[in-house]
C-alpha cells in the first residue's frame, strides 16, 4: 500500500533530513545499525525533525522500499546480519558460493552469498578456512558489485565439515555394480561402478559423493560410508538425522565428562525440599525438567491473590561455558523428537538422571516465586537457587482427572493440599491471559503411535486438556519473569522473539479474507487479538480450517535474538526461554545469565559468551528449524511407508496448498500431504489465483481452493522420499464471485495481449 502524500508535498525532505535515496543507501550499507534511533543519530536528527524522519521512514516502508525486521529497517530481500550457510558451489574464478541452510520464504529463490574468508597479515588465510560441503556461520553484508551475488558472507565459524555428500539406498546390480535410489524428492538416481561400491550391500542406506562421468549416460556416484540397512528399526528417522546433519553421537570426552558428574549437595542453596513441588508431564516422558506449586497468598495487602512457584532443573551447575559438554550442546542447539526416538541435546547421565526432577530424589533447581493479584496481575517475583525434592510425578491425564473430581490412588491424598491450589492459581492466571489475548489458533496436533518394528500402528489426536494449559501458562509466566529480571539487572541474554507479520503477508491475508467478508485491521492497529477476531468470525463455518491455516501461514517464524522486539503471538513485550534447559540451549544461556546477574554461585555466563550471543542466537535458530524439518520429513516418510500397500485406495482429504503445478492434499487421519498434479485435474485449462489460493478452470469456472474437502485416490507412494501422489476424485466447485471476477479479468487481459500480438 502506498501512503498518499499531503497536497503540495514533494520528495524533498525538510531541512536537516536526509533524502529518500540517502536513507535507503544508509540502510543497505549498515544492516546491523539501521533502527530509527540509529538513523536519527547517524544524521544528527533532533527535536521536531525526528517526527518528520519517522514519517519519511514509514512512507518508505509503505511503498515497499524498506521493511522492518525486528528493530532494524532493511531493504526487501536483504539477509540477516548473521546466519548459517551451506557452501554449495565454486565460481569459475575460484570464489565459494553459499546459501542459507534454512530458507523460510518458500515463495522466492534461495539467495546466493559470495563467501569471503578472513585474511591474516601477508594475505594468508586465517582460520577458519571453509570449503565446498561445509556449513558455516557467516556475517552477511550487501555486495557493492553490480554483478554476481547480492550478498557477501564473511566466515566466522565452521559448524560442520564436508557436507558435500548425499544420501541414498544402495541397490545391487549384476557384475558388482549398483545404483542409488535417492531419498530426496528432487534427487536423481546414480550409478555406482564396482570399484566404488565399497562395503555397501543391497538395501543399505549409504552416503554418496559425486564421481566424474562423461557427457552421456547416467550420473555416477561413489559410496563414501554405509550408515545401515533401511530394513532395520528406526531406519526412517536415521535417514532424517543424516540428511539434515543432526549430531546424534556424543564424543567420548563428552560422555566421560557427563559420567564424572556427581549429585549436588545442599551447600549454599536454599532448602526447599519440604515444599510439595510436583511434575506434570506426558505419560511417556523420560526427563522432567519443570516442577510447580501454588498456594493462596497470605499477605493481607493482596486479598485472594496467589503465589505460583516454578522450579527448573539446574543444568547450569553441570554444564559450564566452554566445556566439552557445552560445546556438544551448542552443536545440537536443542533435542530433536522423532516418533521412534529422541536425539538429546545432553547425554542421558545429565538429561535423564542428574537433571531430571525425579520423584522423591534431591535435585538442584532454579526457582521463580511469582505473586499475582486476584485479577491475574503480577505483583512481583523473585528467583532462588534451591535444593528440591519432587513430591509426585503425574501425567497430564492424571492431573486432569483429579481436577475434574475423579482422583486415583496417587492423586487423592494430594487433591486438597496440592492440586486444588494449583487449579485455583491457574484460574487466576487465566484471567490475565484472557486480558492479554495472545494468538489463539486451533490447529490440532497428530501423534504417530508405532509398532515394535518402527512402522505406524495408528495416528491419534491427543485431547487438549486444561492440565496442558495450566503448565503452559505457568511456564510462560516464568519465562517472562526471567526476561524482566535480566533486563532490570542490565544483563545480556537471548530473547525468544516473534515479529508481527510482514506488510506483504498482511495484505495477502487481507485479500484472502475478503472472499469470506472478513475484515482485518491495518498497519499499526494490528495486534494478536486482531487475528483472534478473524478466527472467531470463521468459527463454525465451512471455511474455519482454511482460515486457521491461512492465519498461521501469515505469521512470522519465532527465533532467538540478543535484541528484544517482543513476542507478537503471545502479546508480550519481553520473553525469554528459561523453562527447558535440558532440551534447549537458549534456556541454558538464560540460566547462566540469571546466575551471573543475581550472584547465585558457579556456572555463570562469561564475558566471552556474552560477546558471542549474536552468533549463538543465529546458530540455535537455524538448528531449531533443522530439527523441525527433520521431524516433518520423518513423519512424511513413515506415512508414505504405511500407505505404500494401499495404492488405489480412496481417502478423504483437505486441500492444504495450491501452486501453479497442482494441489497439495492433506490426509487428516494421517497428518501427511500428497500432491495432485494440475495436468491430471481434467481437460480444462486451470489458472492459478495466488491471492485466493485457488486453481480455476478457464472454461468451466469451477476449481479448487485452499481448505476444500476433497476425495482422492492414492496413485503412487515413495516411502524413502516421503512422497505421495494422488488422483482427484472430487469435482471442482464454483468459487466465490471475487475469485471468478479475478479470472475473468485475467482472461480479458490475456485476450487483449493476444490481439496486440496479432496486430
Amino acid at each position: 500500500m502506498t501512503r498518499r502524500r499531503k497536497p503540495g508535498r514533494t520528495d524533498k525532505p525538510p531541512t536537516g533530513l536526509p533524502d529518500r535515496e540517502t536513507l535507503i543507501r544508509f540502510v543497505a550499507e549498515h544492516p546491523s545499525r539501521s533502527s530509527k534511533r540509529d538513523i536519527a543519530k547517524a544524521f544528527s536528527v533532533r527535536g521536531a525533525d525526528r517526527v518528520e524522519l519517522k514519517q519519511l521512514l514509514r512512507e518508505l516502508e509503505d511503498e515497499g522500499l524498506l521493511e522492518r525486521r525486528r528493530k532494524q529497517l532493511v531493504r526487501p530481500g536483504d539477509l540477516p546480519p548473521v546466519m548459517v550457510l551451506d557452501i554449495t558451489t565454486r565460481e569459475p574464478d575460484g570464489a565459494l558460493i553459499g546459501r542459507p541452510s534454512e530458507w523460510r520464504d518458500e515463495g522466492s529463490a534461495v539467495p546466493a552469498v559470495l563467501i569471503r574468508q578472513r585474511q591474516a597479515a601477508g594475505g594468508r588465510k586465517r582460520s577458519p578456512a571453509a570449503g565446498i560441503g561445509d556449513r558455516v556461520l557467516a556475517r552477511i553484508q550487501p555486495s557493492q558489485s553490480d554483478t554476481g551475488p547480492a550478498h557477501i558472507g564473511k566466515v566466522m565459524k565452521v559448524i560442520d565439515r564436508n557436507r558435500g555428500t548425499t544420501l541414498g539406498v544402495f541397490r545391487a546390480m549384476p557384475g558388482g555394480a549398483g545404483r542409488i535410489d535417492p531419498i530426496d524428492r528432487r534427487g536423481k538416481e546414480l550409478v555406482v561402478d564396482p570399484d566404488d561400491v565399497g562395503k555397501a550391500r543391497d538395501g543399505d542406506l549409504v552416503e554418496i559423493e559425486a564421481a566424474r562421468h562423461g557427457r552421456y549416460g547416467m550420473p555416477r556416484g561413489r559410496v563414501r560410508s554405509v550408515i545401515g540397512s533401511v530394513a532395520g528399526e528406526k531406519a526412517i528417522s536415521m535417514i532424517a538425522i543424516h540428511a539434515h546433519g543432526i549430531p546424534h553421537r556424543f564424543s567420548e570426552a563428552a560422555i566421560a565428562e557427563a559420567k564424572s558428574a556427581k549429585p549436588v549437595r545442599l551447600g549454599k542453596r536454599e532448602d526447599w525440599r519440604a515444599l510439595p513441588l510436583i511434575t506434570i508431564d506426558p505419560s511417556d516422558a523420560k526427563d522432567h525438567d519443570d516442577a510447580v506449586h501454588a498456594a493462596p497468598d497470605d499477605n493481607p495487602a493482596n486479598p485472594d491473590g496467589v503465589v505460583v512457584i516454578v522450579a527448573i532443573a539446574d543444568v547450569s551447575h553441570y554444564v559450564h561455558p566452554d566445556t566439552t559438554l557445552d560445546r556438544e550442546a551448542l552443536k545440537r542447539g536443542n533435542s530433536v523428537y522423532f516418533p521412534d526416538r529422541v536425539v538429546p541435546m545432553l547425554p542421558e547421565r545429565i538429561s535423564n538422571d542428574l537433571c531430571s526432577l525425579k520423584q522423591g530424589v534431591d535435585r538442584p533447581a532454579l526457582a521463580v516465586r511469582m505473586v499475582y493479584s486476584a485479577e491475574g496481575r503480577k505483583v512481583g517475583h523473585t528467583f532462588h537457587r534451591i535444593m528440591m525434592k519432587s513430591a509426585a510425578r503425574l501425567s497430564y491425564e492424571q492431573a486432569q482427572a483429579a481436577f475434574d473430581g475423579t482422583p486415583d490412588d496417587q492423586t487423592a491424598p494430594m487433591l486438597e493440599p496440592v492440586l486444588r491450589p494449583l487449579w485455583s492459581a491457574y484460574q487466576v492466571l487465566a484471567r490475565g491471559r484472557d486480558r492479554r489475548q495472545p494468538l489463539d489458533l486451533d490447529m490440532p496436533e497428530r501423534r504417530l503411535l508405532l509398532k515394535k518394528d518402527g512402522t505406524i500402528d495408528k495416528v491419534v489426536i491427543p485431547p487438549r486438556l486444561e492440565a496442558h494449559r495450566l503448565i503452559e501458562e505457568f511456564m510462560i509466566q516464568a519465562n517472562v519473569a526471567a526476561a524482566e529480571t535480566l533486563e532490570k539487572k542490565r544483563q545480556r541474554l537471548i530473547y525468544r522473539v516473534h515479529e508481527a507479520p510482514s506488510l506483504a503477508k498482511q495484505e495477502a491475508l487481507r485479500d484472502f479474507l475478503k472472499t469470506f467478508g472478513i475484515a482485518l485491521a491495518r498497519g499499526g492497529q494490528l495486534r494478536a487479538n486482531s487475528f483472534n477476531g478473524v478466527l472467531a468470525k470463521a468459527r463454525g463455518k465451512p471455511y474455519e480450517t482454511m482460515v486457521n491455516e491461512m492465519v498461521l501461514r501469515s505469521q512470522s517464524q519465532a527465533a532467538y535474538s540478543p535484541d528484544n522486539i517482543g513476542h507478537f503471538g503471545l502479546n508480550l513485550q519481553r520473553y525469554a526461554h528459561f523453562t527447558s534447559p535440558i532440551r534447549r540451549y537458549a534456556d541454558l544461556i538464560v540460566h547462566r545469565a540469571l546466575v551471573a546477574a543475581l550472584a547465585l554461585g558457579d556456572g555463570a555466563i562469561t564475558a566471552k559468551e556474552e560477546d558471542a550471543l549474536e552468533e549463538i542466537a543465529a546458530e540455535i535458530s537455524t538448528f531449531e528449524r533443522r530439527a523441525m524439518a527433520a521431524e516433518r520429513d520423518t513423519v512424511d516418510r513413515l506415512v508414505a511407508h504405511h500407505l505404500a500397500g494401499r495404492i488405489g485406495d480412496d481417502f478423504d482429504g483437505r486441500i492444504s496448498g495450491v501452486t501453479r503445478a497442482g494441489l497439495f492434499v492433506s490426509l487428516q487421519q494421517f497428518g501427511a500431504d500428497g500432491f495432485v498434479p494440475v495436468s491430471t485435474l481434467g481437460l480444462d485449462y486451470y489458472i492459478y489465483d495466488e491471492t485466493h489460493h485457488s486453481l480455476v478452470g478457464e472454461k468451466s469456472g469451477t476449481g479448487y481452493q485452499l481448505g476444500d474437502s476433497v476425495e482422492v485416490r492414492l496413485a503412487e507412494a515413495i516411502p524413502l522420499a516421503g512422497a505421495l501422489r494422488f488422483e482427484m476424485l472430487s469435482e471442482g466447485q464454483k468459487l466465490a464471485a471475487a475469485t471468478r471476477s479475478f479470472h475473468k479479468a485475467k482472461r480479458g487481459t490475456a485476450k487483449r495481449r493476444g490481439r496486440k500480438r496479432r496486430g
